[in-house]
């Protein structure tokens, strides 16, 4: 049978799509440069038998499999490809149990972010993985690309929460990985495999995900420095002395300018950069009054902090509010994703801004200083081909400054198709060629996102 008649066989007509307009909607996500395929149909399950039936459909046409979440993803790892199906999960949305005494959440993987957050706050708990994308981006996608967010610096990323899993294997098996309990040392760690694996090794229907209490009130502190090597001398010796900010975040001045441009927030576009921080806890005011004083021994122009949630707030959300400030200049924009280890943040800011410069690239900063994760912003005019080149030239270069730096080449955005290309600059003949024999493991015919992630 073809393709459409096997998935007419298993399936409700309801979840399977042909129309075009449709295909074409579901076709690629936010990654620019990286255009999707032509998919033959779109399926949207309800549930895992559903999903099940749409891989051994596909598997009996001899077809790829391509699943999408929210579509929020920025590498093109949930980019169609020609003659595929891609399986959109965002009818899974359910959450399925919030347990309070093991301080657990149990969700279909179409359950968005901060949906999730609002309903286990209700419950007094916490789940703290928060995504800049946190409003729009599903958990399932937050999984399958080990997503990180502003408070990664204190609570680490998806993968610290994510208990267990079950997932539709590229054979039509129904794997569940992970115990119920807080601890379990029985076998190797399964659920870890698939947890960045970008939809390469399975098809994750149901997510298990470890909360925590909430944390106290914060306190904040903002810093505007003169140039970019003393903020990032600052940073370090935040840490070096011993203090656990819950968040610290840095914007250039590039960035300070657009959006005090669009937002008129009174920011100092005069300043090199604004260093964000907040802590949390027993003691925090003093925490943060003293790390408001390290960023005046290094030389801070301005450093104002407060204890009242609700006025940092106002200051988080000019950090929030970069990507929407540059959306309104009608340009390309490609978020870079490079981390390095945080002595190395001073060099790696100033090689940001020398490659913009040597590249004629606008190429405004913006980053978690906290975990030395940094998101340059190459913006530019998609129509014009030498900008383009030279956007790509420039994109190219910071990936290969932080890996002198002893960095990596995708902090929280995850390979997909975008960064394929570097992977061998970064990981080891050895280690690359295991993780393909997991793969290959899993997927022996590559029929699960083919040629994405590895």
């Amino acid at each position: 049978m073809s393709l459409l008649d096997e998935l007419a066989a298993r399936l409700p007509a309801d979840c399977i799509q042909t129309d075009a307009d449709v295909l074409a909607a579901y076709a690629q996500d936010r990654a620019v440069f990286e255009q999707g395929g032509t998919a033959a149909v779109l399926v949207v399950p309800r549930n895992t038998a559903q999903v099940v039936a749409a891989v051994a459909a596909a598997n009996a046409a001899g077809v790829p499999v391509v699943t999408r979440g929210a579509g929020t993803g920025l590498t093109g790892a949930a980019n169609a490809v020609d003659g595929c199906v891609v399986v959109s999960m965002h009818r899974m949305d359910r959450i399925l149990e919030i347990d309070t005494t093991n301080r657990m959440v149990r969700v279909q993987p179409g359950v968005i972010n901060s949906e999730l957050k609002k309903a286990v706050a209700a419950h007094g708990l916490f789940y703290p993985p928060d995504p800049a994308s946190f409003e729009m981006s599903s958990i399932g996608g937050n999984v399958a690309t080990n997503a990180g967010g502003l408070c990664c610096v204190k609570y680490g990323v998806t993968r610290d929460y994510v208990i267990a899993l079950e997932v539709v294997l590229a054979s039509g098996e129904v794997l569940t990985t992970g115990r119920r309990t807080l601890k379990s040392t029985t076998g190797l760690d399964l659920t870890g495999l698939f947890v960045g694996s970008e939809g390469t090794l399975g098809i994750i229907t149901e997510i298990t995900l470890k909360l925590v209490p909430p944390p106290p009130p914060p306190a904040t502190a903002v810093a505007y420095f003169d140039d970019l090597a003393p903020a990032g001398a600052a940073i370090v010796d935040i840490f070096r002395q011993g203090y656990e900010p819950v968040l610290m975040e840095i914007m250039d001045q590039a960035c300070l300018v657009q959006v005090e441009a669009v937002y008129n927030m009174e920011l100092d576009t005069d300043a090199a950069c604004l260093l964000l921080i907040q802590t949390a806890g027993l003691g925090s005011a003093e925490s943060i009054a003293a790390m408001a004083d390290i960023c005046r021994q290094h030389g801070s122009s301005s450093v104002y902090h407060v204890k009242d949630p609700a006025e940092g707030d106002q200051f988080i959300e000019v950090r929030r509010r970069v990507w929407p400030a540059f959306e309104k200049l009608g340009k390309a924009m490609l978020p870079e994703d490079v981390a390095v280890p945080r002595q190395h943040l001073p060099q790696l800011l100033d090689g940001i801004v020398q490659i913009g410069r040597r590249n004629r690239v606008m190429l405004p900063t913006i980053g978690h200083a906290g975990d030395g994760n940094m998101h340059p912003l190459l913006v530019f005019d998609g129509n014009d081909a030498d900008e383009v080149a030279r956007a790509k030239t420039a994109f190219a270069e910071i990936v290969a400054l932080a890996l002198r730096l002893g960095g990596t080449i995708a902090g929280e955005h995850g390979v997909g198709t975008l960064k394929r290309q570097f992977l061998d600059d970064e990981l080891d003949p050895l280690q690359l060629a295991i993780q393909r024999r997991v793969r290959d493991t899993f997927d022996p015919e590559h029929r699960l996102n083919p040629g994405k992630a590895l």
